[in-house]
Formats: C-alpha cells, sequence, structure tokens
C-alpha cells in the first residue's frame, strides 16, 4: 500500500539536534491508527518514503492518537531541495505489515 500526500515540513529542536517532520494527513493517520501491527520503539511503522527522485527507509511514529509524523533526513532534504515551510510532496509506501 502506498500514498502521495502534500505537507509542509517544519522544525523540532531538542537539545543540541535539529529534526524536521513533515505530518501526515489527519484522514490517513486515522487510518493508519486502526492497523493491526506489533507495537514498535515510539509507536512508530516502518516505511518506505520518496519526495522527487529520493527513495529512502524509515519509520513514521504516532505522535498523537491524531497524527503520525515522517523525519525529513538532511540528504534527502539537500538532494531535493526541500525546505521548511514550504510545501512538498511525499509518497509513502507502508512495509512489514
Amino acid at each position: 500500500m502506498f500514498v502521495e500526500f502534500s505537507a509542509v515540513p517544519y522544525r523540532w529542536e531538542a537539545r543540541r539536534d535539529e529534526w524536521v517532520f513533515v505530518d501526515l494527513p489527519e484522514d490517513l493517520s486515522a487510518d493508519l491508527a486502526e492497523i493491526p501491527r506489533p507495537r514498535r520503539d515510539f509507536d512508530s511503522m516502518r516505511v518506505e518514503a520518496r519526495i522527487g527522485l529520493t527513495v529512502w527507509r524509515t519509520s513514521i511514529f504516532q505522535a498523537s492518537p491524531e497524527r503520525f509524523i515522517l523525519p525529513l533526513k538532511r540528504a534527502v532534504r539537500e538532494a531535493e531541495g526541500v525546505e521548511v515551510g514550504r510545501e512538498t510532496t511525499v509518497r509513502i509506501e507502508l512495509l512489514d505489515l
């Protein structure tokens, strides 16, 4: 199963680390929350993600009951010109279901 959506990247800072995430759409997050699956660290699900021509494997995380988030690696952001605050198109495919 894969899904494509548009989202606006945002920055989250913790300690000295800087992370960039996008929120998955609410309806998609609600559907994902209903999928029976083994629990993983941080209530995550493994995915293959794609922005432009860049494909990578990572996890999405359930940040709240209504919201999953996808971290965007620096290398991906640089390769595809992704900017915080500027909408981008993301495609994800769920793995290990």
